[in-house]
């Protein structure tokens, strides 16, 4: 099967208030067996333009990947994080390669 993954880019304006969001996020993420693999950290934008954070997360496929985004306890999760941040989100399939 193969992997999907969510590719986002954050603008936060409250830090306090998007721990709430973390929080809130880590259950469904749990639940649809979701993997951090880029969670803010370092970049640099070498082409274009980009949001200060940057966030890859890995799903076991692309059902779950939009189940997860979906599901009742990241709605609510995102409830808490879209007062206090901007983000561009996108959902992806993976290489099957």
């Amino acid at each position: 099967m193969t992997k999907a993954y969510w590719i986002a880019h954050v603008t936060i304006d409250d830090p306090d208030a998007y721990d709430a969001y973390r929080r809130a996020n880590a259950a469904p993420f749990a639940e649809y067996g979701a993997r951090f693999l880029v969670r803010g950290g370092a970049q640099q934008v070498v082409e274009g333009h980009a949001r200060p954070r940057s966030v890859v997360i890995e799903f076991p496929s692309l059902e779950a990947a939009q189940a997860c985004y979906d599901s009742p306890g990241y709605q609510a999760a995102k409830a808490l994080r879209e007062p206090v941040s901007a983000a561009d989100v996108i959902i992806v399939e993976g290489w099957p390669g």
